[in-house]
């Protein structure tokens, strides 16, 4: 019986059927089956164990997930200092790891934990496309962040900032955002709902499959066909290494550029340096976030599609689920890592704590806190509008 893995679809024989075939006893059988849950949380087991630990563990990341992607896209959204290039673009790779966390991450727990597809066929497809395109976003992203990391290093202009117009900013997120959603189009065609039945409790299980379907059109088909004897290799190159070559080459750029600077005695502000380096460190942060989360993934597609006749199906199980909550992982954490090394959208976020806390101080106090803050948000590097007039800057809301 051949095995599934994770590029290379093939069919599954064994499916299930038990009595005399035909008979209405049988077809009741299965259907019984069909419709019967998996529960591996009861009864208690050595194997309920890691069901519970999958559990705790997206507990954990569903709650940091959507606290912290929220607090990013509404601290860029209700602040007028915000409103950026550099803060939009982080706020679109938080707005799709939310997407991630609120609608893949639940599918992926029910799936494991009772062996059922929510949505069926339509939960085999609309997961997988949400994931390679939130990939794709974060690809597309940290390559913007590097072009403007260094179109702003290497600008003359210190201390005012190249103001970036609106159309410009919405042109840059919807370059990322269509192209990562037409990229990941293909996952669609390729991605199949199958069925085996448990050794153990007789219960028929799903599990999704990448098998090129034959109903599609032939030109369609090929095209599929291609991709998915490609994909291993387009998703290493693409949603790999395209970002780390990116971020690599704009460090190297930039290093460039500062010994060239020191030679020519070209002065910039410590103010402006200092901004700079929180882009940079920011930059560096995520990259090696995002590396770190996808590296796990391609090893192991790479060794599964070279080594498949010799891993086994629970092996092969293991290492999908894995490789999901390493993405997940990624979804969570990113938005707390902006939180941390961005001071702008850490202070926001822990001005939007406290405001409850600002009832207990005196009205005076409280006037001198919110201009400082917002004299701070006027020299902040995420802030391209720093020459606008007072009456605009009440704007800008904190919480």
């Amino acid at each position: 019986e051949a095995r599934p893995t994770p590029f290379r679809g093939v069919r599954v024989s064994g499916e299930a059927t038990s009595g005399a075939p035909g008979g209405k006893g049988s077809e009741a059988e299965t259907t019984a089956r069909r419709l019967q849950l998996e529960n591996t949380l009861h009864p208690a087991t050595d194997s309920t164990y890691s069901a519970y630990a999958v559990m705790l563990l997206s507990l954990i990341l569903f709650a940091a997930g959507l606290i912290g992607n929220l607090a990013v896209m509404c601290i860029v959204c209700h602040n007028y200092y915000m409103k950026s290039a550099w803060n939009n673009i982080l706020a679109g790779m938080a707005c799709w790891d939310f997407l991630v966390i609120f609608f893949c991450l639940p599918v992926v727990i029910f799936n494991e934990i009772t062996k059922k597809r929510l949505l069926g066929d339509i939960g085999c497809k609309v997961v997988p496309y949400l994931e390679v395109s939130s990939l794709g976003v974060t690809t597309f992203s940290l390559c913007a962040l590097s072009i403007d990391k260094f179109r702003s290093a290497t600008s003359t202009q210190s201390q005012i900032r190249l103001i970036e117009s609106c159309s410009s900013i919405v042109a840059k997120i919807a370059v990322i955002w269509i192209g990562s959603m037409l990229l990941a189009l293909p996952e669609v065609l390729l991605w199949q709902l199958n069925q085996k039945t448990s050794i153990v409790s007789g219960v028929i299980t799903d599990y999704c499959i990448v098998k090129t379907s034959l109903n599609l059109p032939e030109h369609i088909y090929g095209l599929a066909l291609t991709y998915e004897n490609s994909r291993m290799w387009w998703y290493f190159g693409c949603y790999f290494c395209l970002p780390i070559i990116f971020t690599v080459t704009c460090q190297l750029v930039l290093r460039r550029v500062k010994v060239t600077q020191k030679k020519t005695d070209l002065k910039i502000t410590s103010q402006h340096g200092q901004h700079e380096s929180q882009k940079n460190h920011t930059l560096i942060g995520l990259t090696i976030l995002y590396g770190f989360c996808i590296i796990p993934e391609n090893i192991s597609n790479i060794v599964v599609a070279y080594t498949s006749p010799e891993i086994s199906k629970e092996t092969i199980d293991l290492l999908n689920i894995i490789n999901q909550f390493f993405l997940f992982f990624k979804s969570s954490v990113t938005p707390v890592l902006l939180l941390c090394l961005c001071k702008p959208l850490g202070r926001a976020f822990m001005d939007c704590c406290c405001c409850c806390c600002d009832e207990c101080i005196p009205e005076a106090s409280v006037s001198g806190v919110q201009d400082s803050k917002l004299k701070t948000e006027m020299a902040s590097i995420f802030c391209d509008n720093p020459k606008e007039t007072p009456t605009m800057m009440t704007l800008g809301t904190q919480c």
